[in-house]
């Protein structure tokens, strides 16, 4: 049998985009605590974060950014959330981000059922979220896509069969993913732990070791040449 990242990386490449991501000019967003342009920036201003992304995908012609899996960002420091007064911040991203404009449609990366789904709304969360269970040669699994449209929640239902490539929902907008500027966010996860609707897309950096055990990068699947 093979191991999991194994079995990931054979399978054929897809994207949760409406297009496919290495025929369209992608550019790598950093967003960790080393990058310098992001000193002194309020990511909690919505209007001026979306900004900001905005202006770095034009400055590099993309269409999109994308980027994040194992990404140490100090800026989730604004959202109780991923906070606490006696515990370490939760800053190491266990995704990938996807930027792009809100609307747009998301896709399914692998056929599968809808485990749940769920509205995340604390400020900083996910919003809208759909995780989808997948069983490929004996392995169980799971994905989940975040900072959707509520409409989705609509769209897709617990238990519904879902195939490779189809229509899942939408990128929310800012009010919607709760502060956010749009974007999904994409994580594989090998064990739910019993969750339902919702899972950490971000965890303390002392645990690293754990939580990117349990959740390998995506860019085994979606293979984006920018985050090679």
């Amino acid at each position: 049998m093979k191991n999991f990242t194994t079995l990931l990386a054979s399978l054929p490449v897809a994207s949760p985009l409406p297009f496919d991501l290495n025929a369209e000019c992608g550019m790598r967003l950093d967003l960790s605590k080393h990058n310098l342009a992001l000193r002194g920036f309020d990511p909690g201003n919505t209007p001026a974060f979306s900004a900001f992304i905005e202006a770095e995908i034009a400055r590099h012609g993309a269409r999109y950014a994308a980027g994040g899996y194992g990404e140490n960002r100090t800026l989730y420091e604004m959202s109780e959330v991923f906070r606490s007064a006696d515990a370490e911040p939760r800053t190491l991203h266990l995704g990938i981000d996807l930027w792009l404009a809100a609307g747009t449609s998301v896709h399914a990366v692998l056929g599968g059922v809808v485990h749940s789904t769920q509205e995340n709304s604390a400020f900083g969360d996910y919003g809208p979220t759909l995780i989808l269970e997948h069983e490929i040669e004996s392995t169980a699994f799971f994905t989940l896509y975040g900072h959707l449209a509520r409409s989705t929640l609509q769209r897709t239902r617990p238990g519904q069969r879902i195939e490779t490539g189809e229509l899942l929902g939408w990128l929310g907008a800012p009010h919607e993913n709760v502060g956010w500027p749009p974007h999904l966010h994409f994580q594989v996860i090998r064990d739910l732990g019993g969750r339902s609707g919702d899972y950490p897309g971000v965890a303390r950096p002392s645990e690293a070791v754990q939580w990117l055990a349990n959740c390998p990068d995506p860019n085994l699947l979606l293979r984006i040449r920018a985050l090679a």
